[in-house]
């Protein structure tokens, strides 16, 4: 079954846009990179070329490329190497505007990675690398060509994704934020962002879900997928994390994100992070360790960073003073893994949708300051999301509520004026306004307007 990605159109815009760059698709393990170009591929060109460097024909490319350095070191005169490269390993390839050229699992070479400016200057065909982060982030031979590169980064499945992949994306877009739809839309998106917040966007357990309606099962593809990651990652961090101490870093950062606390302190992150391996799992890891193992998550795209806005001032900020996984299937799967209550599982993996959907918006649509989702702390309490709009100016504090309750803080902050408007996204409401106060249904957090002109 087809899944319908919104990062098909970006790749249509980077094709109409012209300029004639490489475009580069990264991501996570099994977010559907090799699937979603090889898609546009077959449908936009008439021509592809497929190119694994993890299968055989990766290993074909690679000996006619070391083949042709050394005939040019020994004096072969070649005006275009890429074209000669392309054409001993295709006789019958053709240059030309209708044909694209896949580069798949680009991570396994720095040499052909390095050469994106040759694909790009020097071929009419289009040029796409693909591949996840696993092994670039860590070695230096790789470097980027600024200008001659577009990126595109794919992630899971978000909600509204998810919503087309089930049939119901036509309740969502008739839904209304403020109380003016039907029961029977609220009732129904709100079963499946249930279902959506249990096993998560990953195009595989998607899929599964889709075949045979069944959580546990799509909870084992998720164990997969998991185990795949954690086996891949074994090759680079040998001398770093024993395999047990590495897989259970998972659990340790769903502890951390189930802590009650108003951030951490300065460069506090890595330390919490590491006593709680240490305690349950190694006491030979150290602090250096676990910064790398991070590092690592976060580049592998598994972990996303909140910052600090300290007494509601947006200049008083404070990168990676939080982390949440980037799938809410992750989340939920390492917070039963830990044996969490049902209620703090809740509250997490709503806080969790809220963050992506506001990186979202920082990342791609650059809607948001500051440069990542960041909550808030105020006197002694704390708001959960703080964000400014840059088309209006106006400042948006955001309380995530899993039942009708609110928050007395939330309510101190925009009376004293710390925020212009405040967003109550509950999971047991149908949404309302009153005065500067927004309530609506979790679920349709993407369909909030942040540049709502209220006063």
């Amino acid at each position: 079954m087809d899944l319908k990605r919104n990062a098909y159109e970006q790749m249509l815009a980077w094709k109409r846009r012209g300029g004639h760059r490489t475009l580069e698709v990264s991501g996570a393990r099994q977010v559907g990179k090799t699937y979603l170009v090889n898609k546009f591929a077959d449908k936009e060109y008439a021509h592809k070329e497929y190119i694994n460097l993890l299968e055989m024909s990766g290993e074909l490319l690679m000996d006619h490329y070391r083949q042709i350095r050394e005939d040019m070191k020994n004096g072969l005169q070649l005006p275009n190497p890429v074209l000669e490269l392309m054409r001993r390993y295709n006789p019958t390839f053709v240059d030309d505007e209708n044909t694209v050229v896949i580069i798949d699992e680009i991570q396994e070479s720095a040499e052909i990675y390095n050469r994106i400016r040759e694909f790009t200057r020097y071929m009419k065909s289009d040029f796409i690398v693909t591949g996840s982060y696993l092994g670039r982030v860590l070695n230096k031979e790789f470097k980027y060509s600024a200008g001659d590169m577009v990126s595109l980064e794919i992630h899971t499945l978000d909600f509204e994704e998810f919503l087309y992949a089930v049939d119901a994306i036509d309740q969502f877009k008739s839904l209304d934020l403020f109380g003016g739809s039907e029961s029977s839309v609220y009732e129904c998106l709100s079963k499946w962002y249930q279902i959506y917040c249990q096993i998560g966007g990953y195009p595989a357990v998607v899929l599964r879900y889709l075949e045979e309606q069944d959580i546990k099962a799509c909870q084992d593809e998720l164990i997969s997928i998991i185990k795949l990651f954690t086996n891949e990652s074994r090759r680079y961090f040998s001398d770093i994390l024993d395999y047990e101490a590495y897989e259970n870093l998972f659990c340790s950062v769903a502890r951390l994100l189930v802590k009650e606390k108003k951030g951490l302190k300065e460069d506090s992150f890595s330390e919490e992070l590491q006593s709680i391996v240490v305690k349950d799992y190694s006491s030979n890891l150290g602090k250096a360790a676990v910064n790398r193992a991070i590092d690592w998550l976060h580049s592998c795209g598994i972990i996303g960073f909140a910052g600090k806005v300290t007494n509601c001032n947006i200049m008083d900020f404070r990168a990676k003073a939080r982390c949440y996984f980037l799938d809410v299937g992750l989340t939920t799967y390492f917070l039963q893994s830990i044996g969490c209550d049902l209620s703090d599982i809740n509250g997490v993996v709503n806080e969790n949708f809220v963050y992506l959907n506001l990186r979202s918006r920082i990342n791609n649509e650059r809607e948001l300051a500051p440069e990542m989702p960041a909550f808030a702390t105020f006197g002694a309490g704390e708001l959960d999301f703080f964000a400014k709009s840059l088309n209006t100016g106006k400042v948006y504090g955001i309380e995530v509520k899993t039942g009708k309750n609110s928050s007395k803080t939330s309510r101190d902050v925009l009376n004293s004026k710390k925020v212009d408007v405040l967003v109550y996204a509950k999971g047991n409401t149908h949404g309302g306004v009153e005065g500067n106060i927004y309530t609506i249904p979790i679920y349709g957090i993407s369909k909030f307007e942040f540049s709502l002109e209220v006063f």
